[in-house]
C-alpha cells in the first residue's frame, strides 16, 4: 500500500510529488497520458504571475504570491529556465484606468512586491513597441517567464530520484473506499493508498465522481496561441497584458524563455475535453487583440499555432479541499490561471492537509533537492570542448534551429522519466522547438529514440497512442514515411 497516490502528473501533480519526495513516504503518481506534463501544462502562456489579479482572501491570491516566490527557488535548484522579466497591464482608455487602480490595490493587499502605476508615456519608455493608444499601465516586476513543461518534468524527475514511482498510460477508472484508505482501479491493476490527491486537471471532476457525487463541475475553456520566430523575440521585453474582463486576463504578448514571442490566448468554452484545435475565427481574434497592445508584431514570422484547455469550474476559486464523506481524499482541482504560478504552494498546502489527517511527514535525509541539466549551447567554449572530449555525441548537432546535440537527446532518453515519443524528447531538451518545428531533425530524433530504447522506428510515436509516423517499409527495407 502506498502512503499517497497522486492522480495526474501535470505541474500540480509534479509539484505534489516533488514536495512529498522529501519525506519518508511511499508515493506513486498515476498519469493517464503516455507522458507527464502533456496536458494543460504543455499548452499555456508560460507565465509566472505576480499575484495582483486574484481577489484578496482567496486561495488564488495567497497561493499565487507564495508560488511565485517558491518557483524562483525551485528553478534555481533544479536548473529550470526562469526569468523575472516583469509584466505590464495596459489600459487603452481613461475608463480603464480605475481597473489598474483596483489591480494595484489588490496586489498590495496580496503582498505583491514592487507594484507601480505608470502613465502611457512611462509605459512606452519601457516598452517602445506599445501602442500609442495605451494611456496607463500597471508594472509588476516579480512576474516572470518559464519553461512550464520543463518545470514540471524537473520536479517529477527529482521526485523519482527521491523514490516516488510514476506510472504512465495509467488512467484511474474507478475508486473505492477501503478500510485503510482507498483502492484505485487502473488498466495496470489495482492500487491501494492511504491518501489520494486528485490533480487530474480538466478531468478532476470526473475523478471525484468515481468516489462520490460532486457539487462542482469542470467547464473547459480553450485558449489559442501564436508562437512566433526568434526574430520577433525583442518586440517586447516584458509580459504585456490587457485590462482583465469577464473572460480572463485577455490576450497577452510576451517573450518566451526559449527566445520566441507568444501571443494569446482567447477564451472559448468547449464541451469536448480533447478539443485542442485551432480555428480561423480564434486566430483572427488573437491577432486583432494582440495587435491592439503591440501593433508591430510581424505575423508572417509565425512558426506554430496551438491551443490549451483551462480547468475552469463552476466555482471561481481553486478547489483545494478534502472530501467530508471520505477523509483522506483531497481535490487539487479547478487549477486555472494562476495555476502554474501557484503549483509549488498548492503542493505545500496539500502536504499540510495530509499532515493534519495524520500522515507522518518525517524528513528523508537522503533526498537530493537539486538537478544537473546540461544545455550545450549555453556552455562556454572550454566547457563544450571538455564535454565533447568525454562524450563525442555532444559534438553532433541534431536540431540546428535550437542547437540541440545528440548527447542531450540521449541524456533525455535515459533520464528518470524517459520520453517515449518525439514530442516527449522535444519537451525535455527542446529538439524540434525551433523555426522548422522538427522538419529537419524529426527523422533523426526518431532514429535515436528507436536506437536508445531498442525498438523499431515504426514503433516511435509523435505523442499519444495512435500518432503513428511510419506505417511500413519499402521493398528495399527502408522505412516509409506517411
Amino acid at each position: 500500500m502506498y502512503d499517497v497516490v497522486i492522480i495526474g502528473c501535470g505541474v500540480v501533480g509534479a509539484s505534489a510529488a516533488y514536495e512529498l519526495a522529501r519525506y519518508k513516504l511511499r508515493v506513486a503518481v498515476l498519469e493517464a497520458a503516455a507522458d507527464i506534463a502533456a496536458g494543460t501544462t504543455k499548452a499555456n502562456s508560460a507565465i509566472i504571475h505576480a499575484g495582483y489579479d486574484p481577489e484578496p482572501g482567496t486561495l488564488m491570491a495567497r497561493l499565487n504570491v507564495e508560488g511565485n516566490r517558491l518557483t524562483g527557488e525551485i528553478c534555481e535548484k533544479l536548473q529550470v529556465p526562469f526569468k523575472r522579466v516583469g509584466s505590464l497591464v495596459v489600459a487603452f482608455s481613461p475608463e480603464q484606468l480605475p481597473t489598474l487602480q483596483t489591480l494595484y490595490d489588490r496586489g498590495c493587499k496580496n503582498g505583491v512586491p514592487g507594484l507601480r502605476l505608470l502613465s502611457g508615456e512611462e509605459a512606452r519608455a519601457m516598452e517602445p513597441g506599445l501602442s500609442e493608444e495605451v494611456c496607463g499601465a500597471l508594472l509588476a516586476p516579480s512576474a516572470g517567464i518559464i519553461d512550464p513543461w520543463g518545470f514540471a518534468i524537473a520536479m517529477a524527475e527529482t521526485a523519482v530520484r527521491g523514490g516516488v514511482e510514476v506510472r504512465r498510460d495509467c488512467p484511474v477508472t474507478g475508486i473505492e473506499a477501503a478500510e485503510e484508505g482507498f483502492v484505485l482501479h487502473t488498466p495496470q491493476g489495482d492500487v491501494a493508498a492511504r491518501f489520494v490527491l486528485n490533480a487530474a486537471g480538466v478531468d478532476a471532476d470526473r475523478v471525484h465522481e468515481m468516489l462520490e457525487p460532486n457539487d462542482w463541475e469542470t467547464l473547459p475553456s480553450r485558449g489559442e496561441y501564436y508562437l512566433l520566430d526568434k526574430s520577433e523575440h525583442d518586440r517586447v521585453s516584458r509580459v504585456i497584458f490587457q485590462c482583465p474582463g469577464p473572460e480572463g486576463k485577455g490576450v497577452l504578448v510576451a517573450p518566451t524563455i526559449h527566445g520566441n514571442l507568444i501571443c494569446g490566448p482567447n477564451a472559448q468554452g468547449v464541451e469536448d475535453r480533447l478539443d485542442l484545435g485551432n480555428t480561423a475565427d480564434g486566430m483572427a481574434e488573437v491577432r486583432a487583440k494582440a495587435a491592439r497592445s503591440v501593433p508591430g508584431v510581424e505575423w508572417r514570422q509565425n512558426i506554430r499555432n496551438f491551443a490549451g484547455l483551462r480547468a475552469n469550474t463552476t466555482r471561481s476559486d481553486f478547489i483545494i479541499e478534502e472530501s467530508k464523506a471520505y477523509p483522506g481524499f483531497i481535490d487539487l482541482a479547478g487549477i486555472k490561471s494562476p495555476g502554474l504560478s501557484s503549483a509549488p504552494a498548492i503542493a505545500k498546502m496539500a502536504a499540510e492537509m495530509l499532515k493534519a489527517d495524520g500522515l507522518a511527514l518525517e524528513p528523508d535525509p537522503d533526498f537530493v533537492d537539486k538537478r544537473e541539466h546540461i544545455v550545450f549551447k549555453e556552455l562556454s567554449a572550454e566547457e563544450k570542448n571538455e564535454l565533447i572530449r568525454r562524450d563525442p555525441r555532444y559534438g553532433r548537432v541534431v536540431c540546428r534551429c535550437e542547437t540541440i546535440t545528440e548527447g542531450e537527446i540521449v541524456a533525455a532518453l535515459h533520464s528518470p522519466i524517459p520520453p517515449r515519443s518525439i514530442n516527449g524528447v522535444k519537451r525535455r531538451c527542446n529538439a524540434g522547438m525551433g523555426r522548422c518545428q522538427g522538419g529537419f531533425c524529426g527523422p533523426r530524433v526518431q532514429e535515436i529514440i528507436a536506437r536508445e530504447l531498442g525498438i523499431d522506428q515504426a514503433e516511435v510515436l509523435l505523442e499519444q497512442a495512435g500518432s503513428t509516423i511510419l506505417t511500413g517499409r519499402t521493398k528495399t527495407g527502408g522505412n516509409t514515411n506517411v
